[in-house]
């Protein structure tokens, strides 16, 4: 599954309820062979102020065609698994500087 920037996609908080959030980023990594999504809440991202910055969340994630989204998300959960996806966040982040 191939994520669009800027696209915007629901996913439902703990209690159930569905929030919107807009797609910064999506990468995989070679080293643990998964597929990882960088996003922020839409409230968030249309009221930006550079100063503050904005809340962003990751999580991996698989494709699956039985789910209605196309794909399922996973939090990250190991320190390691965060490191790198932190890592690639701050390249991805500079590039576009």
């Amino acid at each position: 599954m191939q994520f669009d920037k800027n696209e915007r996609i629901i996913i439902p908080d703990e209690s159930g309820e569905e929030q919107l959030f807009e797609v910064l980023f999506y990468f995989d990594i070679d080293a643990t062979g998964n597929s990882y999504i960088i996003t922020t809440p839409v409230d968030e991202a249309e009221t930006n102020n550079e100063e503050e910055g904005i809340e962003v969340y990751a999580f991996r994630y698989l494709e699956d065609e039985k789910d209605e989204n196309g794909f399922q998300l996973f939090p990250i959960e190991s320190d390691e698994e965060w490191d790198m996806v932190e890592e690639m966040f701050y390249t991805l982040a500079e590039a576009e500087e």
